[in-house]
């Protein structure tokens, strides 16, 4: 699901073994047994592409990249099922960022709620935030869901400062579709 998920996301995009197990943390031989088994469905396909020449002998090397096979009969219902659905629950995502300091807000917005247009995908804002804990807590969300998420978070005194002034991103993720999973400010937006 998670390689699906990720072509999906990214279904203009031509990826490499090493750029799927990269995005994905998988290892390149589980990733090669799914690719195969998705290529025999019908759902992607090998796409090769030029290579830059190599200074010794002086040719051009192919590397073979996959990519989402747009004319797939079923497409748009496996795209619906895979994107279209709840990615992650709510519960879980508040309990990764916990342990990251004192939370007071959690917004979730774009791919969450499936509005690709949004500026970010997260805001947190809490106090003594531990930056390792919220990169880790990220990464392996981006994993889980194959697509990367754009974040910000923020300490409280300097979100209520941007709130105040309003500043351009806090009032892009808060003036447009977002949800409000965890909230110990009750501010109004």
């Amino acid at each position: 699901m998670k390689i699906m998920r990720m072509f999906m996301f990214s279904a203009e995009s031509a990826l490499s073994i090493e750029e799927i197990a990269n995005r994905l943390k998988l290892t390149k031989q589980s990733i090669s047994r799914e690719l195969n088994s998705l290529k025999a469905a019908g759902l992607i396909k090998k796409k090769k592409s030029a290579g830059i020449s190599e200074k010794k002998s002086g040719r051009k090397t192919t590397h073979l990249k996959w990519i989402l096979d747009s004319k797939y009969y079923f497409l748009k219902p496996l795209e619906h099922l895979l994107i279209g659905t709840s990615l992650l629950n709510k519960r879980e995502i508040i309990a990764r960022f916990g342990k990251a300091g004192h939370l007071k807000l959690l917004v979730i917005a774009g791919v969450f709620i499936q509005d690709p247009d949004s500026r970010a995908d997260l805001l947190i804002v809490g106090d003594r935030l531990k930056k390792i804990v919220i990169d880790r807590a990220v990464a392996k969300m981006e994993g889980e869901i194959g697509k990367e998420l754009r974040f910000a978070f923020f300490e409280t005194s300097d979100f209520l400062y941007r709130h105040s002034i309003s500043d351009k991103l806090i009032r892009d993720v808060l003036e447009y579709p977002h949800q409000r999973i965890f909230d110990r400010l009750g501010i109004r937006y």
